[in-house]
């Protein structure tokens, strides 16, 4: 069994070698560790099975581009450790036959995601707030730091709210209207919570950016919402972005939005609908007002550790 293990290491050696001949491939390890020791010969050995190279780990890490943990696990699998799912040897080349950098890649972020998230569920976080109070900005921080998709509700429906608005013979940037509210507004939201759950359930984890104004003040909503995501697996989070308001106009008169029209030249009657508190049921609340004292970079790496906690 040993054995066996030994050369289906070296055989997931090989694929993460990809087009890089074996004496390339013995010169850029000698590059990276300083030592001049590595032959070619010696990589052929670790592909047939014949040797682990436990030492050289780190380097073809570096290297193949390969988490470190995923090459300790395999080799550890390699020398007879407990087999599980995550750590046997993948064989992409069936699927992908003319590209094995791809199947070096594919295999590495399949190893990687498997150790990052053993034992956790996929989450999904809502990031809600007022036009202008920085959603996108803090989702996308959000998403630097946890490698999480982000789902804008903006950029994913824009284009079919402007015809959908068009074909029933209203204004194609209209945001305020009855018309929008009850025709328009309701399939937005439908297709940003259906692609969500088409990731969250092969077990990718989501950010969401989007006003949910009236569906986190819609009482029953979010706990609906949570208990949906509970039978699926799925850990949930609702966060709001506060904002002041010469902040959120300073920002929407910056980007100058054609669907912030109405909200610019009619500011006092948009600005008293808004509500200074948070809606009730959020994880927290992210203070992005003018001027606030933590930048909103260091109150996302304090929420991450609050949701990982």
């Amino acid at each position: 069994m040993t054995t066996q293990r030994r050369r289906e290491f070296g055989k997931y050696l090989a694929r993460l070698r990809g087009d890089l001949s074996q004496r390339a491939a013995a010169a850029l390890l000698c590059d990276l560790s300083g030592s001049s020791t590595l032959t070619r010969h010696e990589i052929s050995r670790w592909e047939r099975g014949d040797r682990i190279p436990d030492d050289w780990l780190p380097f073809i890490s570096r290297a193949y581009g390969v988490p470190l943990p995923v090459l300790e696990r395999k080799a550890a699998w390699a020398r007879g450790a407990g087999a599980s799912a995550e750590t046997v040897p993948i064989d992409l080349s069936p699927f992908f036959p003319e590209a094995n950098a791809l199947q070096a890649r594919i295999a590495s972020a399949m190893h990687a995601r498997a150790m990052s998230t053993a034992g956790t569920s996929p989450v999904l976080v809502l990031v809600g707030g007022y036009a202008g109070s920085g959603k996108t900005e803090f989702a996308r921080f959000l998403s630097d730091l946890t490698g999480w998709a982000v789902l804008d509700k903006d950029a994913l429906t824009r284009r079919m709210t402007e015809r959908l608005l068009i074909s029933i013979g209203g204004d194609p940037h209209d945001r305020h209207t009855d018309l929008y509210r009850a025709e328009v507004r309701p399939h937005e939201y439908r297709c940003l919570l259906n692609a969500a759950y088409g990731n969250i359930d092969t077990g990718v984890s989501m950010i969401l950016a989007a006003p949910f104004i009236t569906e986190l003040h819609t009482p029953g909503w979010l706990e609906r919402l949570t208990h949906r995501c509970q039978g699926r697996g799925v850990e949930i989070a609702a966060l709001w972005i506060n904002s002041d308001l010469d902040t959120m106009h300073e920002y929407i008169e910056t980007r100058d939005a054609p669907r912030d029209r109405w909200k610019l030249s009619h500011w006092d009657e948009y600005s008293s609908t808004l509500t200074k508190d948070p809606p009730p049921g959020v994880t927290a609340t992210i203070d992005n007002r003018l001027g606030a004292a933590v930048s909103l970079a260091d109150q996302t790496r304090a929420t991450l550790r609050r949701l990982l906690n």
